[in-house]
């Protein structure tokens, strides 16, 4: 592992539970009891950049993303589907995938601004395992 490597929290850690995880990138569920569901894509290699991967491995990332969307709307029932790619803080290519409600404690600000309200509650619970189950089903036809 590489100086940069192993200073990056995502080379080093998994990063939340691991749902899926392929050769080329991971599925993991943030622990955050406020937005169930909320989950990364994280890509193994250290790249900063979706431009720094070829067209087909970014295709791929994406195949990823798009398929843990349809998983969390079809568990979780969100009012809406936030998508965000940042790396300010840990430069290691991921994507958030972050359900919301209207009712949520930052509605509708994104989940890292203020919160506006006392959380709601009564999202729906869904355990580590159907939703690892759900995406081996979505994600079956992805390169691993």
């Amino acid at each position: 592992m590489s100086p940069i490597e192993a200073a990056c929290e995502l080379c080093a850690v998994p990063g939340g539970s691991v749902l899926w995880q392929s050769a080329d990138c991971r599925v993991v569920r943030v622990d955050d009891p406020h937005y169930p569901g909320f989950c990364r894509v994280i890509w193994n290699a250290h790249v900063r950049e979706m431009t720094d991967l070829p067209p087909a491995e970014r295709q791929q990332l994406l195949t990823v993303v798009f398929a843990v969307e349809e998983v969390v709307r079809r568990l979780f029932a969100p009012d809406k589907i936030n998508l965000a790619s940042f790396g300010n803080v840990v430069p290691h290519l991921h994507w958030h995938i972050i359900p919301r409600w209207r009712d949520d404690r930052h509605f509708p600000e994104p989940v890292w601004g203020q919160v506006h309200r006392d959380d709601a509650g009564g999202r729906p619970l869904v355990a580590d395992e159907e939703v690892a189950g759900a995406l081996a089903a979505a994600l079956a036809k992805v390169n691993r």
